[in-house]
């Protein structure tokens, strides 16, 4: 591979023209031969550049409504032709096939046309690209002689490498553009084969290929020895951490992606079981320590924190209601302290009062839009391997459980039952949840979460909630194997226990509630979160 080769003919040909062109009149002003296809061409001459058309090039016309145009040997040749070859250089010369140096394609907007709703399969289709592809793996094999740009955001490195080098590329240039080219068409054709193997109705593909985005790298991973970086899905939008505007504070640390995501996860399905009032949750170690629903934004912050204020402090934030001055207010309140804190934005007024209170608290705007695209999958890698799953995203629906023993359910505790499921799904196995009404909606007053045995965690619940488990309800992930970790909550004085039921001793678990003129309600569903 030659250190230096000078650009004297390039093609342009992109659906995206994003910075187009400012970055053809650098190439022209550097002597550089225009050639490009139908819309690129007519947005260059509309810029005032001289172009030829692609089909003074090839003496073809474009043609199947542009499904033909550079498929043609004096692209390709151009392309894909050694120029140290003496054989390559006469076929060249015999067929008229003038060199091209730099190839800039993107292809056609595959990903966002079927991540929008109600497209059609004729539509996707349409949306496949053959002749960029075809061109950008030309000119990535022929990465010796001849650059290929695929990105916008590529612009800038090359003009600066063009600039340093009198208008020849480098050799490390050129192969950093060849790996991202394959990696760009692969990733292309990953896509197109994900939403055509989703027609046929398949849970799981027979070959697992995940296309992710590099986005930040971060300071270091869990502990400080080991590094981490960030990956962005291409196959997600709408709220997310990775998808979110940092409006202010230090870069977020791997820790802070995990505790951040889960948070805003409970929040959002906060707004799916109460779309009217606002919901927040305070999640430590990507567990819960406190989530509310209230009628009012500030009403529900100050709820989630209640629910355990000492493990809160250097916790996490999330709402689904944008945050205001009054609702700042009450974040900045004494003896609370967030490492990050998220919302579907921001008023200049909160922004300001936050920024005040914590100098590198971290302000996340995740926006308020629906995702219209999201991986159905959940994948978690092991040594050796991947597990890959359904994600859980089933809404509470108390109209399905089972009355099973004592006492008919109290409405209340029943009204705010599908807010502590939400506490019980969020939290690490083994886990049960401790929550109840409060004035203006309902919140979370304990949890134990992530024990080896369920009756630790029922106690642990019981010291965290504290007087507040009396007429309280219990809300527990998995069935109780024993009656043994009911009746510790039982004679905490928890009103209602609500579990997946399914052991072989549910009867014993029952007995005790009917004796002791407890509530024992059976949801059928179980919600491990390992």
């Amino acid at each position: 591979m030659p250190d230096l080769v000078p650009i004297r003919r390039a093609l342009l040909s992109v659906s995206d023209k994003t910075d187009l062109a400012a970055f053809a009149s650098v190439l022209a002003g550097m002597g550089v031969e225009l050639v490009s296809t139908g819309g690129t061409a007519a947005t260059l001459e509309q810029a005032g550049l001289d172009v030829q058309r692609i089909e003074d090039l090839t003496g073809i016309p474009e043609m199947m409504d542009g499904r033909v145009k550079t498929l043609h040997p004096r692209v390709h040749g151009g392309l894909l032709a050694l120029r140290d070859d003496p054989a390559h250089v006469e076929a060249m010369h015999k067929h008229g096939i003038p060199p091209i140096d730099l190839v800039c394609v993107n292809l056609y907007p595959f990903e966002q046309t079927v991540g929008r709703p109600g497209v059609s399969l004729e539509e996707a289709i349409e949306q496949i690209d053959i002749g960029g592809p075809a061109m950008i793996r030309s000119a990535a094999k022929n990465a010796s002689w001849v650059v290929v740009i695929t990105d916008p955001k590529q612009y800038d490195r090359v003009v600066e490498d063009l600039r340093e080098n009198d208008g020849a590329a480098s050799a490390d240039l050129r192969r950093w553009l060849a790996a991202s080219a394959f990696a760009r068409t692969s990733a292309y054709d990953r896509a197109i084969s994900a939403y055509l193997d989703h027609g046929t109705g398949r849970a799981f593909p027979p070959t697992l290929t995940l296309d992710y985005a590099l986005t930040d790298e971060l300071r270091y991973g869990e502990n400080p020895h080991q590094a981490a970086v960030v990956y962005r899905d291409p196959a997600s939008n709408g709220p997310t951490v990775v998808n979110a505007h940092q409006i202010r504070g230090k870069h977020l640390s791997y820790n802070n992606y995990l505790d951040a995501s889960a948070a805003l996860e409970i929040v959002k399905m906060l707004r799916r079981i109460d779309p009217e009032n606002p919901g927040a949750a305070v999640v430590k170690h990507t567990n819960p320590c406190g989530l509310a629903v209230d009628t009012s934004l500030p009403g529900a912050i100050t709820q989630a924190f209640a629910g355990d204020p000492l493990a809160a402090y250097g916790g996490i934030l999330a709402v689904n209601k944008v945050i205001d001055a009054g609702a700042a207010d009450t974040i900045a309140g004494p003896d609370r302290f967030f490492e990050v804190i998220l919302a579907p934005d921001f008023s200049p007024d909160a922004v300001d009062t936050l920024s005040k209170r914590w100098k590198n608290v971290r302000l996340l705007a995740v926006g308020e839009k629906p995702a219209a695209r999201q991986r159905k999958l959940e994948y978690r890698s092991i040594p050796g391997g991947m597990l890959v799953q359904d994600r859980d995203v089933r809404v509470p629906s108390p109209e399905g459980w089972t009355h099973a023993a004592g006492p008919e359910p109290d409405p209340a505790l029943l009204a705010a039952a599908p807010v502590i499921e939400v506490a019980a799904k969020a939290l690490s196995s083994n886990a049960v949840a401790i929550g109840g009404p409060t004035d203006s909606g309902a919140r979370l007053f304990g949890a134990g979460a992530g024990l080896m045995d369920r009756v630790t965690a029922c106690r642990v619940a019981v010291e965290k909630a504290g007087p507040l488990a009396r007429g309280a309800l219990a809300f527990s992930d998995a069935f109780f194997p024993f009656p043994d970790g009911p009746e510790i909550l039982i004679n905490a004085g928890v009103a209602m226990i609500i579990h997946p039921g399914g052991s072989k001793r549910d009867d014993e678990t029952f007995a005790l509630c009917n004796e002791r003129g407890v509530t024992c309600i059976t949801t059928g569903n179980r919600c491990f979160r390992h």
